[in-house]
């Protein structure tokens, strides 16, 4: 009642949907970096959308089943191969104890979610079975999985349907640039107003430092800052501040040259400011951006990030009619 892990791919974790709660102990929330695209893969093996499944950036593992099962891969467009046979992506796929699951080379985005009925059933870790590598809390050993490991299944629903797929207007993609939409924040004040216009007209590219903790972005100028004198616990450079708390999705600037924003895994404060935070409906697609991907930073105020997040929830409503 297992799958056996043959090659781990690049850098393959367990994740759900997190475990929110301990941020204000400095435990992020985790979890999958695309929050869609593993509640679809979940829904189309008959799991419950947050159960665990795999998180495999840019390269694929290769998986033996030991046992029947339905499988879904869906987020990065990576050919998937069963016994070597090619499959369709977004689809409920049906495998027999002793076939393989495989992977071909990454065509589009970054992460794809692998989920299949049962969920994987490895031991949660205050309440989430999501691998914090940090600080080594869930998934296997909190790890990444490595060569045979064997992960537990849980006992199938057997509501998938084999064969069932999402459609094609139902899978968000992403633009050229990728738009990501912000609300300015509490520090937007410490930048000239010309650069806060050129924070939002530049353009700027996925730096090759982007993870689970946070995405850096290069290629826009450097933000001018309105000049001031230091408050007493922040440092000299202009973009310090008082130790103060960071959002889910805040966009810190250090020294004021490259953006990074944080991500799943990132450290709830410090000393930098935020010039603001990129709304919630957005954050899935930071996690499939590839390095010197294009990316333009969109203002937008709370009525639009309100009404984006209703958006999202929305798509996910017709995947589940769609697959009900």
């Amino acid at each position: 009642m297992a799958l056996e892990v043959v090659k781990p791919g690049l850098l393959t974790t367990i994740q759900d949907l997190g475990r929110p709660g301990y941020f204000h102990l400095g435990i992020p929330m985790g979890g999958a970096m695309d929050r869609m695209a593993l509640r679809a893969a979940n829904l189309l093996v008959g799991n419950d959308e947050g159960a665990a499944g795999l998180e495999a950036v840019f390269m694929g593992p290769e998986l033996l089943f030991t046992r029947d099962a339905v499988v879904a891969v869906t987020g990065a467009d990576l050919p998937i191969f069963v016994d070597d046979v090619e499959q369709p992506g977004w689809t409920a796929l049906p495998v027999k104890a002793g076939q393989r699951l495989g992977f071909g080379f990454l065509k589009a985005g970054a992460r794809a979610y692998i989920a299949v009925s049962g969920g994987i059933d490895t031991p949660p870790a205050l309440g989430s079975r999501s691998t914090y590598a940090i600080g080594a809390l869930g998934g296997v050993e909190g790890r990444a999985i490595a060569p045979g490991d064997v992960l537990p299944l849980g006992q199938p629903s057997g509501k998938a349907k084999p064969g069932a797929s999402v459609p094609e207007t139902l899978r968000r993609k992403l633009g050229a640039p990728t738009e990501l939409r912000a609300l300015p924040g509490l520090y937007w004040h410490r930048i000239t107003e010309a650069a806060q216009r050129g924070f939002f007209a530049d353009e700027w590219k996925v730096a090759p430092e982007a993870d689970r903790m946070g995405y850096r972005f290069r290629g826009g100028e450097p933000l001018e800052f309105v000049p001031r004198e230091a408050p007493f616990g922040a440092g000299s450079d202009p973009s310090n501040i008082v130790d103060g708390c960071y959002p889910y999705g805040s966009i810190q600037v250090p020294g004021g040259t490259e953006p990074i924003v944080l991500h799943r895994d990132a450290v709830s404060g410090g000393g930098y400011f935020m010039i603001g935070t990129v709304i919630s409906a957005d954050m899935d697609l930071i996690g499939q951006l590839q390095p010197h991907m294009p990316v333009k930073f969109v203002e937008v105020d709370m009525e639009t990030a309100l009404k984006a997040r209703a958006d999202v929830a929305g798509m996910m409503d017709r995947i589940r009619a769609a697959l009900a």
